[in-house]
Parts: C-alpha cells; sequence; structure tokens
C-alpha cells in the first residue's frame, strides 16, 4: 500500500483557489500509476498525453476566470500513437459546455471502468475530472468475475497480492486503494463496486436502479464509484445525480442489522467485523438499532437473478421472488431506515477462484430490488485483509447512505 493521496475534495478546492495546477496534478498521478502499476495491474489502459491535454484544459479555463495567463502544457496525441479513442472524443464534446466557474472536481483524476467506460464519464469531464485511463476488469475464461485482467496481468489486492480484489470492478478498486487516484468509476450488476470496495478497504456505492442510465437491459447492473472518503464518493453523487446533499443527516439513524439476510451462510470472521463495525456506529451515535416485529427473512435472489441473466430463460418466476423480498424489504424499511450487513460473506478468496461459494450472496439481492446500497470499510480480517460493513437504504435514498457514511469516518475509528 501507498501513503494517502490528497482527496478529490483537496485536490479540486487547490485547483480551483490556483494553489494547484490539473496538470501537475494529474502528471503526479501518472507517475504513481507508472511506479505501481506492473505489480498491481491495476489498468488496462492508461491515457498519458490525452490526460495531460485535458489537464492543461482545465488549467486554461481557471487561468482565463482568475485573469492569469494560461499555461500550455500537454499533447493533442493519445499514447504517443497521434490518435485519440472515439469514447474520449464523444465524451470530450460533453464536458465543453460547462463554464469555468462550474468545475466542483477541478483537476481530479479519476480512473474509469474498462475500455468502453468514458461513454458514462461526461458530467465528471464537465465537473473538470480528468480520465486517466481504463481500469481491469475480468478477462474471458471463466464464469466467476471477482477478479481483473491488468495489461501486466492478472489484478492483485493491495493488500495481500496471492488474494483478488474483488470484481468486476477490480482495477476501479485497486487504483483507489492504493492511492493512484482518488475517485474511480464502476458498474454494480450483482455486488460489482461493493466487493471489491469491502476487500479492498474502500468505500464503494452502488446506486438505485434506473436513477442513473445504464445500458444494462436486464436492469441489474447500475452505475456506481469507488472512492478513498464518503466525502468524495458523495462529491460524485452530487456531480452524476445533480442532486444537493444536506449538509447535516439527523442522528441517530434507525438500523436493523442482519448477519445472513435469513438465507446466507456467510462466515463468522465476516460477520464478526461488520457487527463490530456496526457496534462503533451505534456507541458514537449515529445509528439505533431497532428490533422488526417480523424477523428479516429474504428469498434467495441468486437463482432469481440467474434467470433475468439468462437468454431464453422463463422470467417469471425471478419476477415473482423480485415481487416478495419488495413487499419484505418494504416492510422492513417501515420501521428502519437502514439494513446493515456484511458486505461479502468470506474474506477475500485467492486467484484460482472462490470455489463453490458465491461471494454475491449478501449483495446481489439488492441488484434484484434496485435498492441503494454502499460497502463501507469496516476493518481487517486474520488474514490481513479489509472486510465492509454493507448499508442498504430504501430507493432514492443515496445521500442518507453517504451522509452515515461520512458520520462514521467523522467519529469512528476502524
Amino acid at each position: 500500500m501507498t501513503a494517502a493521496a490528497p482527496s478529490a475534495g483537496e485536490i479540486a478546492a487547490g485547483v480551483r483557489a490556483r494553489e494547484l495546477r490539473a496538470v501537475d496534478v494529474v502528471a503526479a498521478a501518472l507517475e504513481r500509476i507508472e511506479r505501481a502499476d506492473r505489480e498491481l495491474c491495476a489498468f488496462v489502459e492508461v491515457w498519458r498525453e490525452e490526460a495531460l491535454r485535458r489537464a492543461g484544459e482545465v488549467d486554461a479555463r481557471l487561468d482565463r476566470r482568475s485573469g492569469a495567463v494560461p499555461h500550455e502544457r500537454g499533447a493533442e496525441s493519445f499514447g504517443g500513437r497521434g490518435v485519440v479513442p472515439r469514447d474520449i472524443t464523444r465524451t470530450r464534446e460533453a464536458a465543453r459546455p460547462v463554464g469555468s466557474g462550474s468545475l466542483p472536481l477541478a483537476g481530479v483524476p479519476v480512473a474509469v471502468k474498462g475500455r468502453h467506460g468514458l461513454r458514462a464519464a461526461g458530467p465528471l469531464l464537465a465537473a473538470g475530472c480528468v480520465a486517466v485511463g481504463a481500469t481491469s476488469v475480468p478477462g474471458p475464461g471463466t464464469p466467476w468475475q471477482t477478479w481483473g485482467l491488468g495489461a501486466h496481468g492478472r489484478t492483485v489486492n493491495p493488500w495481500r497480492a496471492d488474494r483478488t480484489p474483488g470484481g468486476s470492478s477490480a482495477g476501479a478498486a485497486v487504483a483507489v486503494a492504493a492511492g493512484l487516484v482518488p475517485l474511480a468509476t464502476g458498474s454494480d450488476g450483482a455486488g460489482s463496486v461493493r466487493i471489491p470496495a469491502a476487500w479492498c478497504g474502500v468505500v464503494g456505492l452502488k446506486t438505485t436502479r434506473g436513477r442513473l442510465p445504464s445500458a444494462d437491459r436486464t436492469g441489474l447492473a447500475v452505475p456506481g464509484v469507488l472512492a478513498r472518503s464518503a466525502s468524495d464518493a458523495t462529491s460524485w453523487w452530487q456531480v452524476v445525480s445533480r442532486e444537493a446533499v444536506a449538509p447535516r443527516t439527523p442522528l441517530p439513524v434507525t438500523a436493523l442489522w442482519s448477519p445472513d439476510l435469513g438465507f446466507a451462510e456467510p462466515d463468522p470472521e465476516p460477520v464478526a467485523l461488520a457487527r463490530a463495525a456496526v457496534e462503533r456506529l451505534e456507541a458514537a451515535g449515529v445509528v439505533r438499532l431497532v428490533r422488526p416485529e417480523v424477523p428479516l427473512r429474504l428469498i434467495d435472489a441468486g437463482p432469481a437473478w440467474l434467470a433475468l441473466r439468462t437468454p431464453g430463460a422463463e422470467p417469471a418466476g425471478a419476477h415473482r421472488v423480485r415481487e416478495e423480498n419488495d413487499r419484505r424489504l418494504a416492510g422492513l424499511f417501515a420501521g428502519a431506515e437502514l439494513l446493515l450487513t456484511p458486505t461479502a460473506p468470506t474474506a477475500p478468496h485467492g486467484h484460482e477462484g472462490p470455489g463453490d461459494r458465491y461471494s454475491t450472496s449478501l449483495t446481489w439481492a439488492f441488484n434484484l430490488s434496485g435498492h441503494p446500497a454502499l460497502s463501507l470499510p469496516a476493518g481487517f480480517g486474520g488474514d490481513g485483509c479489509p472486510a465492509g460493513l454493507q448499508l442498504v437504504a430504501p430507493p432514492g435514498r443515496e445521500a442518507l447512505l453517504l451522509a452515515v457514511a461520512r458520520e462514521a469516518e467523522a467519529h469512528v475509528e476502524n
């Protein structure tokens, strides 16, 4: 692991105040990636020349606003090849209309998930972010998705190289956890943001189904973000949702704890770590645990999830499971504002794969239901790897998840 890099908020504030230059910030991020990525394998592509050109553009816009003389730095070519990918060209055009006074993420280096991740990055670039590269996702050949394949090989967990970082937003989680970038985009179809966030010790937010654009026709996969802090994840949410975030949430927030959702069989250690995190939140006055009148017992979402993902499968049974689980969750949220669970049922597995255990057993229920969910760091297991606490909220309550996560960071030590 590397020393903590500046947060997205710190970078943006410094660049807007002209105390930092975006080109220097981005160059430093590119240098960190060059030093670390042969070992971590978090990136499939690094866009050095294009990133420097884009950072110079951010500086020039802010210089014009402040009356300073713009510095001409960067390059028009991509990767030294004189070619700019079509995705970057399209996204650059989407970023242009925002004025120099509207750059809440000015100069912030961001990594995007996969080679096509720029297609959804327009709002971030419009806010002043600079895309430095595409992060690793699983390669072909295996059905399990809790790993990544970078340009230099398999993506490794930054805490233990013999363990996977999770997936499918594998490189995104590693890039953030290792301090290469403060923000990375992800997508979550079954836990693909939350599981790598948990196993790499960062914050991972999955959004409400339908809240942001998604190319997934099943509605299971939605956009998300991985960040070093809840404050940075909040900055991402404000930009992509255009939603104002309340400065303070009344505390404590009522919450219900479930170690297994009524059907999963998690290992004792991740349950104990998540429960200890809940107890710290309760002691700090961030949450107040409540007991439901009826214990929460969801139907295992796995078979329904698989049916919706399998071409030609009959979806009627999956829709019935979704409706019943939605009914049970509505009852839960009538008496509590949050549901708290472990994020993953196991510690990070080795690179040979997860075996017969589904790492998604505690996460994909909320892809089926569409609820927003966030993974918050919950300490470390005996193997030296992080674990996560999953927070689930009613649809549309991302701001609540982020507010609780910020309070946790402010008042609770893991």
